[in-house]
């Protein structure tokens, strides 16, 4: 039954139940972690934002992921560091594998970065995040963004929302 969806029953916001249809059932013939690698791959694929900005996915799983950026000089700003866009962008890109990695469509409900240090023209980013909370439709996600050596850079939080509307993520 690969790909077949089935349909169970949660708590809505309002007064009854919600039928929620979750794309990639876990059986024994699709672990959680080749869902995470079936969404992982239809989003690098559908996702030209991220493929244009540089930002790589190196490693998902369950809940989370890590993505990576080489800072070329399309990303940095007058003052010669990184913008500070581009720091929120792979750490959001970070979040949204690791929110999607269950297999049912989800998107941002806010998101929160603060920046720690400054990162530079030539080095090397990567984006760890991961799931901290996850309850009915809502997740919380960490993501904290290091450069060589393990320096963070900046500490990123996001709220998910699962949208069983939206197509699968895959």
């Amino acid at each position: 039954m690969l790909g077949a969806s089935h349909t169970r029953s949660t708590r809505g916001r309002g007064p009854g139940d919600v039928t929620r249809k979750d794309p990639i059932p876990q059986t024994a013939d699709v672990s959680e972690q080749e869902t995470a690698d079936r969404v992982a791959a239809a989003m690098t694929a559908q996702d030209r934002a991220i493929r244009e900005a540089g930002i790589r996915l190196l490693d998902i799983g369950p809940g989370r992921a890590r993505t990576a950026l080489t800072v070329t000089e399309s990303h940095v700003n007058g003052h010669g560091i990184v913008h500070g866009g581009y720091l929120f962008f792979l750490a959001d890109a970070a979040f949204s594998f690791a929110c999607n990695s269950h297999g049912v469509s989800t998107v941002a409900a806010g998101g929160d970065i603060a920046f720690l240090r400054a990162a530079r023209l030539g080095d090397e980013l990567v984006a760890e995040a991961r799931e901290t909370a996850l309850s009915g439709r809502s997740g919380i996600y960490d993501v904290t963004v290091t450069s060589a050596g393990d320096e963070v850079v900046a500490e990123f939080r996001g709220r998910s929302r699962a949208v069983p509307n939206l197509p699968p993520p895959y």
